[in-house]
């Protein structure tokens, strides 16, 4: 091949990586951005630093404290993770509009996530309610996150291991 052959190929292929780049920009977020939500949220809970009033319960057995939760990432990871925007599950979930609520959700045995349901006022998130559950031969998991900015957060737990006894979880957080 020739010189000018190389550099021809070199500039399509140039030119094609750009065109991809361009319409991930364009195309946006089809259903609500959690992840987007909750990484604004980690960033004004850290520069604010409430005090946070954090009950952990195992099996009904219950601790509770008054705390400042030092990273706000971890705390409220499994919120930011239940993002419903990856490529892989486009077009999975379903949107219906209830009253001033978004409700998202999706039959799909392989997706985790099973229902969203957002609650706002305007443009202000009032409410934030997740469904997560995880089946197979030996675990299974169902989990309810329910956050209310400014006020509480609520993750909820059970878990079955085959052969071992259930499991139930609760992480509660009221802030102060």
């Amino acid at each position: 091949m020739t010189k000018n052959t190389y550099i021809l190929l070199f500039v399509l292929t140039l030119i094609s990586c750009n065109q991809g780049k361009d319409s991930k920009i364009d195309s946006g977020n089809a259903y609500f951005d959690l992840q987007g939500y909750f990484e604004k949220e980690i960033a004004r809970l850290q520069r604010l630093n409430p005090t946070v009033s954090k009950t952990v319960s195992v099996n009904g057995i219950n601790e509770s404290n008054n705390v400042k939760v030092a990273d706000w990432k971890k705390e409220l990871a499994i919120f930011a993770n239940a993002d419903i925007n990856k490529a892989s599950w486009q077009g999975s979930f379903t949107n219906k509009k209830v009253g001033l609520a978004d409700v998202y959700s999706s039959d799909s045995k392989k997706i985790p996530v099973k229902w969203v349901y957002v609650a706002k006022r305007g443009s202000e998130i009032q409410k934030i309610e997740i469904i997560i559950a995880n089946k197979n031969i030996l675990f299974q998991s169902n989990d309810t996150l329910s956050y209310y900015p400014d006020s509480l957060y609520l993750i909820k737990k059970q878990q079955k291991i085959r052969l071992l006894k259930e499991k139930k979880y609760t992480i509660s957080g009221k802030f102060k």
